[in-house]
């Protein structure tokens, strides 16, 4: 959903099969360095280069540990580790999606990391990120790149219009009728997928579900109030009508980067491909503001990223060289090396150089983290978009209305955490 899957799966899958994980089949000699491997995650086209060159840094200051490097493609990684640790045979280090923390944590995959070499600047870290990476009271992974959504738009469409970033989702409708008006191009363009619709729940102050109180609060009157804003927006003068084919995610980025649309919801994990549309040839052009806000004032969008976490079914000198790679990892060097080749956000303020902050995509991006919200303790959270997702696309496709999609969505979740109430 949110990140570019490299179109190499299948050598991926191979180098997988023929490397040894974790513990004691790491193919370490006696008196030779401790052979630790790491399963990234990562874009192995945009990003992987700038961490296998980390890799090579690490290594030559720290001669007693070798590091095998394995890029897994991201829509397979989860499944894999959860195959391999339950087999006692995986990797050392998962660079791990934030929601699949708890989830693993849960399973007793992840080494808690408080009081780790690995966390030793705990103190660096943005607390809501540190937050997100906690299983009922312990560190599950040091945070490695973050992320969230934001109102992007197009600054010469919206000046040509003479509107401003909107604060609220009733300003946004008013803004994409009058830059219609004035330009001839759509003023926004929404999405289907329910990870994006997330903005609108918080903006009535509710969610999915109530970890807190074990309560199912999808189809709550909060949320469909939420919805209906987002269905909404799908149909106006300069809103462009859902797109529910296949493609559409690739539809509405494209429309943007070229200026045909002024203004999406989006994440910093396409600042790159910003850049190189037509439309942001000159960087400066790109506009970033916080989602606007729903009825009750509120404005926020889902936390997302990406933890180091250490196998826990490690022997203890692969575990202790784990810890010292995690801590090289995010280090601010490294993360400002990070940020400045992958255009990727740090997750430490001392990590926001003042040449990671000229770019304006990371500049801006920064200046909408505080309105994140990190996502619960729940190892079936990241699961519960599932459902949502085919039920959104059936509602703004017109093939169900809002109610028959959210009750159906709540059926749906129960199943999947039944110990909740509706």
């Amino acid at each position: 959903m949110r990140r570019g899957i490299a179109a190499t799966a299948l050598v991926a899958s191979l180098a997988l099969a023929a490397t040894a994980c974790g513990g004691g089949d790491s193919g370490d000699s006696a008196d030779g360095p401790v052979t630790i491997t790491w399963w990234d995650t990562s874009n192995a086209t945009n990003e992987a280069p700038t961490y296998q060159a980390l890799v090579k840094e690490f290594e030559a200051a720290n001669k007693d540990i070798k590091v095998k490097y394995v890029n897994v493609p991201f829509d397979q990684a989860q499944n894999k580790f959860d195959t391999a640790a339950g087999s006692k045979g995986a990797p050392d280090v998962l660079r791990s999606e934030v929601g699949w923390t708890p989830a693993f944590a849960k399973k007793g995959f992840f080494l808690p990391l408080d009081g780790t070499e690995a966390l030793a600047e705990e103190s660096k870290f943005q607390p809501n990120l540190i937050e997100q990476a906690q299983y009922e009271g312990k560190t599950y992974g040091v945070p490695f790149t973050t992320d969230t959504l934001a109102l992007v738009y197009n600054k010469d469409l919206f000046e040509k219009a003479g509107v401003e970033a909107p604060k609220t989702w009733d300003d946004l409708k008013k803004a994409a009728a009058t830059i219609k008006d004035k330009t001839g191009v759509d003023g926004y363009w929404g999405t289907t997928q329910s990870y994006y619709a997330q903005s609108f729940l918080y903006g009535e102050g509710t969610d999915t579900v109530d970890a807190d109180a074990k309560k199912i609060t999808v189809n709550s009157p909060e949320a469909k109030k939420a919805y209906g804003t987002w269905l909404d927006l799908f149909d106006g003068k300069g809103l462009h009508k859902a797109d529910t084919t296949a493609d559409a995610y690739a539809h509405i980025q494209d429309a943007f980067v070229n200026g045909k649309v002024a203004s999406i919801i989006q994440g910093p994990w396409e600042i790159t491909n910003f850049y190189k549309g037509s439309a942001f040839k000159d960087k400066e052009n790109l506009g970033i503001a916080t989602v606007p806000a729903g009825s009750t004032g509120k404005a926020g969008a889902p936390t997302g990223g990406h933890n180091l976490s250490v196998y826990a079914g490690s022997d203890e000198a692969h575990q202790q060289a784990a810890l010292k790679f995690v801590n090289f990892m995010t280090s601010a060097k490294a993360q400002e090396t990070i940020a400045l080749k992958n255009n990727t956000l740090p997750t430490r303020d001392d990590a926001y150089t003042a040449e990671v902050k000229a770019d304006p995509g990371i500049a801006g991006y920064q200046g909408v983290l505080a309105a994140a919200q990190p996502r619960p303790a729940l190892p079936e959270y990241g699961s519960l978009w599932g459902p949502l997702d085919d039920e959104l696309l059936a509602v703004a496709g017109g093939k169900k209305s809002l109610d028959e999609g959210l009750a159906s969505a709540e059926t749906s979740i129960a199943k999947l955490v039944p110990d909740f109430s509706k």
